[in-house]
């Protein structure tokens, strides 16, 4: 199989360009996609952004978070520059934990039409008590509908937890 070509990556205005403009309001507009090579073959795509920032819609304190983004793409999928320049949009974003995760995912289903996606942020500590919200979304209609709701009902938000029989 023979690589990209430029008719194929013509809409990708940020990667490689030397002059990035690093928005500090929550901006979906950044988001940019390509096509998927392979949309018959069901795999997941799996991106880590332990530096994920946003702020408390009440103190406008800083929360820190690893954010995991997971998905099945159907015929688009997300440019993963673009994808970092959205995340980091939310450095000046007021809102609470959940609202942040719930976007982002909504955000993706609607730029790149996923056949599974699922958003999980683990946010540091504050106040002696982390958030770790978890979001997911299968097509309807398909197979992935039942494994986003079967992974939501098995979801182990505490895998270290200790089981005491």
């Amino acid at each position: 199989m023979s690589g990209r070509n430029s008719e194929e990556t013509k809409g990708l205005t940020h990667l490689g360009s030397q002059g990035t403009d690093y928005e500090t309001d929550y901006n979906p507009g950044v988001l940019e996609t390509f096509l998927n090579k392979h949309p018959h073959n069901d795999y997941f795509v799996k991106f880590n952004c332990p530096e994920f920032t946003s702020l408390c819609p009440i103190t406008g304190q800083p929360d820190f978070a690893t954010i995991t983004i997971s998905y099945v793409p159907g015929e688009q999928m997300v440019e993963s520059k673009s994808l970092k320049l959205y995340l980091f949009s939310f450095r000046n974003h007021g809102d609470f934990h959940e609202d942040c995760m719930n976007i982002i995912m909504k955000d993706l289903i609607a730029l790149m039409h996923p056949k599974y996606i699922e958003v999980w942020g683990k946010f540091t500590p504050r106040g002696g008590i982390s958030i770790d919200p978890y979001c997911n979304y299968g097509e309807p209609g398909t197979r992935w509908e039942e494994v986003a709701w079967e992974r939501l009902k098995s979801h182990d938000l505490y895998p270290e937890r200790v089981d005491n029989r």
